[in-house]
């Protein structure tokens, strides 16, 4: 059986750590003056920091110490909180998350970069600096006398396994000691013969006296990611109190003092000044019974394992397929009986695996807060981001190669279609510019959109460029939907220069293939001076699906069966009727059809009972005629090699029953052929 690798475990958390931390900042830049979004930024440099020592990456925790102490300023009053600061702390957040992927790797001085730019957005700011005059009149003693000094005695005992788990109590200790003047007793009673004690358990508990100008807050922040598991206690005491709680150790040192024997017993009755403070375990309990429900409810599943149970369900479709076409041609009642509770079983299972699979679109949304912010601040202008459908799901195969895409089209609303606020002024809009990410499914797709309110597209400019990069004929008639399709051409670009932003010519490409990968498709819309909509049309998933499967000729096929809006039978006559202009009537309107005979050159002559299926992406339509239609087919993808990455008109391959290949038509790419072959029937007659 595997274990868990404890330093890989910490680098998940801590990448939730740093998004948690990220969505912090974003949102602080929109309210400064927001103390929930500062604390909650707060206790996640804090855990971060905490838990990087206790994993031995500490490099990360010192660098985090910086962040956390600014941000421990501005909890206090004494820092404002700034846009300056908060983009400091998240060029900070990109050099942690270099710090936890690759922590002894050289990092040059980008650290020290960093944090001077981060102590020039605190310096000079410090709150109430009115105060300074009248503090300095004042003496020693009373200053320390205005500073009130709280004294608390602090027992915990950690889990036998905590060290195991990478816990280490001596950070602890150190960050109580950071807190004021304290006193450590080690409680040793618990520590078994040394024939039953296993080195990797910890069976030490410790007592500590601490006199701190902080409360007890600062307290709970430090045993703030143990919490959960740990048993801890918390008394506030005062005066002479101190002193009697106090366990009979040496002086405290620079390191925390630790003693065999254990804690002298206070008796309350002795320590009449105690003032007891509800300890921690029953103030959170009810809490604590929330997040063991939760933690029981959510499994962490590496990925992997999914894409391989994933496999394993696939080889488990195409074998109940085969059993399935046995038991047809069987006699055997309780065979086929059998093979049709499998059958049932199997499709349940596949459905759960789907699920499994599926995960939000805001997990991919989120990610561009960040960008839009730095991008705005690059090129000067108000941009607010707003995302739509983000709990619409898709299969994470699709949400990890859509990414880059996404980012293309993002940068270039922003550069090529926002205004500057001066120009959106000057045109009667708002100064700020929106982009709107949105996402909603229709039937077996999801469409993801990018769209602004900027300037639009400028079809002269698209026209022009196109004609001069030879793309186009000067003068050649091209409808709307072909001449913005123009700018996925590749190195296309308007851009009059070259920037950081685009000028290129290569993010537009790289969509359009990934797109066209995922057997999806784009559509492009827009309005001059309104704005412009990009619209990615992409299947939920790439795993396995519900399919039509088809006999043309000799070979059969499947389409996709999100895709079939229904089924026409082609008569002989019709057929004949229909030679040179490939149209059928469907309720008062004409469908271009294909014939797939022809397309695939099967050599073979029709059947006398052909079938139309007609298929449709989005409002387009067209008709295919196959020869038989057989069924239904769960159909388990698998890609096409090397050698067949160009055939546009196949986007798949699967296993039948009976072990032959089936190839899975590319709906896309067959209705536009379908819609081409109208275009030019329509302009020839």
């Amino acid at each position: 059986m595997s274990t868990l690798d404890p330093v890989a475990v910490f680098r998940t958390e801590a990448a939730e750590c740093l998004e948690a931390i990220e969505a912090g900042l974003l949102d602080l830049t929109h309210q400064l003056d927001n103390k929930d979004l500062v604390d909650a930024v707060f206790r996640g440099l804090h855990t971060l920091k905490g838990s990087g020592a206790m994993f031995g990456f500490e490099a990360l925790a010192a660098f985090t110490h910086h962040c956390e102490t600014a941000f421990d300023r501005v909890r206090k009053g004494e820092v404002a909180a700034t846009s300056e600061l908060v983009a400091a702390v998240l060029a900070a957040q990109d050099h942690m998350r270099a710090l936890v992927d690759q922590p002894d790797a050289d990092h040059g001085d980008i650290g020290h970069k960093l944090l001077a730019q981060l102590q020039a957005a605190v310096g000079g700011r410090e709150a109430a600096p009115a105060a300074a005059p009248a503090a300095v009149s004042v003496p020693a003693a009373a200053r320390d006398a205005a500073k009130k000094k709280n004294s608390w005695r602090i027992r915990f005992s950690l889990p036998a396994n905590s060290m195991a788990n990478g816990t280490n109590p001596l950070g602890l200790l150190d960050e109580l000691r950071d807190l004021g003047e304290c006193t450590v007793c080690a409680n040793t009673s618990a520590i078994p013969p040394l024939d039953a004690l296993a080195p990797t358990e910890l069976h030490i508990s410790w007592d500590v006296t601490l006199t701190s100008e902080h409360d007890r807050s600062a307290i709970d922040d430090v045993f703030i990611f143990v919490l959960d598991d740990m048993e801890l206690s918390v008394e506030e005491i005062s005066g002479q109190a101190a002193a009697t709680a106090a366990p009979v150790e040496e002086k405290a040192a620079p390191a925390p003092v630790v003693a065999a024997a254990s804690p002298t017993p206070v008796s309350p009755t002795t320590v009449p000044e105690f003032r007891p403070v509800e300890a921690v375990p029953a103030k959170r309990e009810a809490p604590a019974a929330v997040s063991q429900a939760k933690a029981a409810e959510n499994v962490r599943v590496p990925a992997e394992r999914l894409d391989e149970l994933m496999d394993r369900v696939g080889e488990l479709v195409i074998a109940q397929s085969r059993l399935s076409q046995l038991a047809s041609a069987s006699t055997d009642i309780a065979l086929r009986s059998v093979s049709e509770e499998i059958e049932r079983l199997s499709g349940e299972l596949r459905d759960t695996m789907m699920v499994l699979r599926m995960v939000p679109v805001a997990t991919l949304f989120s990610r561009f807060r960040r960008l839009v912010h730095d991008l705005a601040r690059e090129t000067g202008k108000v941009i607010e981001l707003v995302t739509e459908g983000e709990s619409t799901e898709v299969d994470k195969t699709v949400i990890e190669r859509l990414a880059d895409p996404l980012v293309h089209l993002v940068r270039n609303s922003i550069d090529h279609g926002l205004e500057t606020p001066a120009d959106r002024l000057a045109f009667g809009k708002t100064e700020a510019g929106t982009v709107t990410l949105s996402a909603r499914q229709a039937g077996g797709e999801v469409i993801i959109s990018i769209k602004d309110d900027g300037r639009g597209i400028n079809r002269e400019r698209v026209r022009a460029k196109a004609e001069s990069s030879g793309l186009i004929q000067p003068g050649q008639p091209l409808s709307d939907s072909e001449l913005l399709q123009l700018i996925f051409a590749p190195g296309f670009s308007t851009a009059a220069a070259i920037t950081n932003l685009s000028g290129r010519g290569v993010g537009m490409d790289v969509v359009k293939k990934t797109v066209e990968a995922l057997r999806g498709a784009i559509d492009i819309f827009s309005v001059p001076g309104q704005g412009s909509e990009v619209s990615l049309r992409i299947p939920l998933t790439l795993a396995i699906i519900d399919g039509l499967l088809v006999r043309v000729g000799s070979g059969r096929y499947v389409i996709p069966l999100s895709a079939v809006e229904e089924c026409l039978e082609l008569s002989l006559e019709e057929d004949l009727r229909s030679r040179g202009r490939s149209f059928i009537s469907l309720r008062d309107s004409l469908v271009p059809f294909l014939r797939l005979r022809d397309l695939f050159r099967t050599g073979t002559k029709p059947d006398v009972h052909q079938k139309v299926v007609v298929i449709s992406t989005g409002t387009e339509r067209v008709g295919l005629v196959v020869d038989q239609i057989i069924g239904d087919h769960q159909t388990v993808i698998k890609s096409m090699s090397k050698l067949h990455n160009n055939v546009a008109t196949f986007s798949g391959a699967t296993i039948l029953g009976d072990g032959s290949v089936a190839l899975i038509l590319d709906v896309g790419h067959l209705v536009a052929a379908g819609q081409q072959q109208e275009a030019q029937l329509r302009v020839a007659g």
